[in-house]
């Protein structure tokens, strides 16, 4: 494939994230202007985090003085869902220099990494590829979200216009893209529950780690070989 289809193709796959993106973004630059960042913070956060769960996460937790402690820790936490992420990647990277797979993880986020898996499995997961879709989504959030702290509060409480729900649609489309029958559905209904039950007894950030493990578990579980019988010619078969 040429550079230019390359690339084209990175773009043309990032677009729909991208584009849900856009109202998440806007939300996010709106509350944390109510929370008393300036857009200039907001615009630094965006570019360093780059990591939405996360800052919204420490929007929750955000006081006067910010407590910096507080706010690394859940950043930590809810963030270490990239090690399995990376760890998912790396064999899937073997075109990169340490340098590119270093950088390019800094980049990731679910939106670019879903995509990536997914074109790892029809061809060869190319620098080209993985930075032109990372670096534009990398932009887009930065973007929208300096443009919420900007004007987000001119037109009063977004939630009104349903942009509180593009988070939650965006990734209801990555997971169906993932769908592979009874496997999925046990790993996400178990991995939403446990979410669930956890931020309702003790509060963000402590129910995405929890939600990730109980997710990790019933995907373990789910699939599992199943148990093998010898049939009475001696053949191994599925039971």
């Amino acid at each position: 494939m040429s550079a230019r289809s390359e690339v084209r193709t990175a773009l043309i796959d990032i677009a729909p994230p991208a584009l849900a993106a856009v109202p998440i973004g806007f939300l996010f630059g709106a509350i944390a202007v109510s929370k008393g960042l300036s857009p200039a913070e907001v615009a630094l956060m965006s570019m360093t985090v780059f990591a939405g769960s996360a800052q919204f996460s420490a929007l929750e937790q955000w006081a006067q003085p910010a407590p910096i402690l507080t706010l690394a820790f859940g950043t930590l936490l809810i963030n270490c869902r990239h090690i399995l992420m990376g760890a998912s990647l790396t064999p899937k990277t073997r075109q990169f220099t340490p340098a590119q797979r270093f950088l390019g993880f800094f980049f990731m986020a679910d939106e670019n990494w879903a995509m990536s898996e997914r074109r790892a499995s029809q061809t060869t997961l190319t620098p080209l590829y993985y930075f032109s879709m990372a670096i534009f989504f990398y932009l887009n959030w930065l973007v929208w979200s300096t443009a919420g702290s900007l004007v987000g509060q001119l037109l009063g409480d977004p939630v009104r216009y349903g942009a509180d729900f593009a988070f939650t649609a965006l990734f209801i489309g990555l997971i169906a893209g993932f769908w592979e029958g009874r496997s999925t559905a046990a790993t996400v209904l178990t991995s939403a529950a446990v979410a669930a039950i956890v931020y309702a007894k003790f509060g963000a950030p402590w129910h995405v780690p929890a939600g990730a493990l109980a997710g990790i578990t019933a995907a373990y579980l789910a699939a599992k070989p199943r148990a093998c019988r010898q049939d009475g010619k001696g053949a191994l078969n599925v039971a």
